[in-house]
């Protein structure tokens, strides 16, 4: 049963956003179209420079994608690094420890905000991680550094902040309804870069360097589907901020749904929701 009192008045001071809860069952319900961006970009790494490797997968959330590593290099020693405790306790559980081919996989707590390399590495990855870190292209500089010549850094982000389902988020976290607890929470990573934009600072700092960009129209299907996709990632740090308040939730999640379903009609066999990828794959010279 609803309460009469509107959820957004039971808190009139805005909160500093913070880092969202993350749910690893919720962002596996659509590993399959979560995880082709990240075969696209592996499809495009070349042969690394030493063997076996030493790879870092940065933002690796419940693993399923740092272990597509260990199957491209058997060999070499790969770190998965995240801040979501309950992230890296599914990737430990499901993917830690020796692989198939002689290597190892292991996970470590970090904040990728201000992550330094304490090693030297032969690959620094990162698939749809980047995005929720504003200042993430001033870290370029450090990374790229801590590879071997002829390294390669290479990342994927989402590009579909002005898509429907995100710019209609957004809208409704500044609505008056809102505002005053979740301003800012529904448009975390509008400071993505363009294509043109990572090519430049990528060969700045003396890679060559490949960009581009990538619209995947996904066929989803099931009972309100982008809805169920966002609750994996753009609505984290929304539900977060709401933390226990279920009455507020339900309510903020029936109002973003109706937007939804408004935006994204379903046709006879799902409903397609189209999603911007931006990719670079930068290789250090040396």
């Amino acid at each position: 049963m609803h309460s009469d009192v509107d959820p957004a008045a039971r808190t009139r001071t805005a909160a500093p956003p913070t880092a969202p809860g993350w749910d690893p069952q919720q962002y596996l319900r659509h590993s399959g179209h979560r995880t082709r961006p990240f075969l696209d970009l592996l499809a495009r790494i070349p042969a690394l420079p030493t063997r076996p490797a030493r790879i870092a997968d940065l933002g690796c959330g419940p693993g399923n994608v740092t272990a597509l590593l260990a199957d491209r290099w058997p060999d070499a020693r790969i770190t998965g690094f995240d801040l979501s405790p309950d992230m890296l306790r599914r990737a430990e559980a499901d993917h830690a420890g020796p692989t198939p081919g002689g290597g190892t996989l292991d996970f470590r707590r970090a904040d990728i905000a201000d992550w330094l390399p304490d090693d030297t590495y032969d690959l620094i990855t990162s698939n749809a991680a980047l995005q929720w870190v504003p200042a993430h292209p001033g870290s370029f500089a450090a990374w790229i550094a801590a590879l071997r010549p002829g390294g390669t850094f290479a990342f994927q982000v989402p590009g579909n902040h002005t898509a429907p389902s995100h710019a209609l988020l957004a809208a409704l976290c500044e609505s008056p309804r809102w505002r005053d607890r979740l301003a800012g929470h529904g448009s975390r990573y509008a400071h993505v870069l363009d294509p043109a934009e990572y090519l430049d600072r990528l060969t700045e700092l003396g890679c060559t360097a490949d960009t581009w960009e990538t619209t995947y129209h996904q066929l989803l299907t099931g009972p309100d589907p982008v809805l169920d996709w966002v609750k994996g990632t753009a609505l984290r740090p929304v539900l977060t901020a709401l933390g226990d308040d279920r009455d507020a939730a339900e309510t903020f999640l029936a109002e973003y749904r109706d937007l939804l379903r408004e935006a994204y009609p379903p046709g006879p066999r799902g409903t397609v929701f189209p999603f911007r990828r931006i990719f670079a794959v930068a290789v250090k010279e040396g």
